[in-house]
């Protein structure tokens, strides 16, 4: 099996915790998801974020309907943690987050490695530009939602007290590797 890798990284100017705490309240990744996925998590509140908690997703992929779920099968507060596609549109889906503390924040790294049905023609052709896309809406947003300015700050659980001292920037585009 033909499996494909995808790093994104973003430094948030915000501490450790207040980051990982974003990240593991799942109900937050719905704010990380494009609309056009019509992304929802079904029964947020029943999740608790730990080793072994399933995560059951809906989706809509080029209008297709889609259930996804997901094990966390590493939770290791506040550096890190790895969801693995049960059952979904992938062969194989392991995403690993990463938290590292930075000078004047927080370095937050997303490894996809990830196969489709389909092979390289069709991760080329459509599952490579879908992800790219995915992912830098979703670090635009991780940008917005932790900029002191935004409104919508609040709705993703950042309070007032959890200021930068910079403006939060991006630190790299995404690289899709092949292996």
């Amino acid at each position: 099996m033909k499996t494909f890798d995808l790093h994104r990284s973003t430094t948030l100017e915000f501490p450790l915790e207040t980051v990982f705490d974003f990240f593991s309240r799942a109900e937050n990744l719905e704010l990380l998801t494009p609309p056009w996925l019509s992304f929802h998590i079904v029964e947020p509140e029943k999740l608790d974020m730990r080793e072994g908690a399933l995560i059951d997703y809906k989706l809509k992929l080029h209008g297709i309907p889609l259930r996804w779920r997901s094990e966390i099968t590493v939770w290791e507060p506040p550096h890190r943690f790895v969801d693995v596609q049960v059952r979904g549109p992938y062969r194989m889906w392991h995403h690993e987050h990463r938290f590292t503390e930075v000078e004047g924040g927080t370095l937050v790294e997303d490894r996809v490695r990830y196969a489709v049905w389909g092979g390289a023609l069709i991760e080329k052709l459509f599952v490579a530009p879908d992800l790219t896309r995915i992912f830098k809406y979703r670090q635009e947003r991780l940008l917005e939602l932790f900029d002191p300015s935004n409104v919508d700050r609040r709705n993703a659980g950042l309070r007032d007290a959890d200021q930068p001292t910079e403006q939060p920037k991006a630190t790299t585009e995404p690289q899709l590797v092949s292996s």
